[in-house]
């Protein structure tokens, strides 16, 4: 709730990495580096419901999703071009040092 916070997203898939099932989790990295604060809440707040969820797994694309105030050009170019290899980075993080197993979720805090 202050502005002083900051949130980050780890990834740490338990299944195989495929383009086909990291849409949500592209979607979501894809927000974080192109939109503003107001525009990305909206949006994982979007992306996050189990709806969303079955309806990208049906082959609705990304953009369908998208919501007034965002800048859907930066957002389709970065998510279009954004790749896998971030994912399998933030998996090898998560479990060669955060010490988590495949799937598992941690919150991890870091405050003055």
């Amino acid at each position: 709730t202050s502005s002083h916070t900051r949130l980050g997203v780890l990834n740490n898939p338990s299944s195989k990495i495929k383009e086909d099932n990291t849409a949500i989790a592209r979607g979501i990295l894809t927000a974080f580096l192109t939109q503003n604060n107001s525009s990305l809440k909206s949006f994982l707040s979007k992306l996050t419901k189990e709806e969303t969820a079955k309806s990208l797994a049906a082959g609705t694309k990304m953009a369908k999703f998208l919501i007034p105030g965002m800048d859907d050009d930066a957002f389709e170019k970065k998510y279009n071009t954004i790749g896998l290899d971030i994912i399998k980075t933030h998996q090898m993080f998560c479990q060669e040092v955060l010490k988590l197993l495949p799937g598992q979720m941690a919150v991890v805090s870091n405050g003055r």
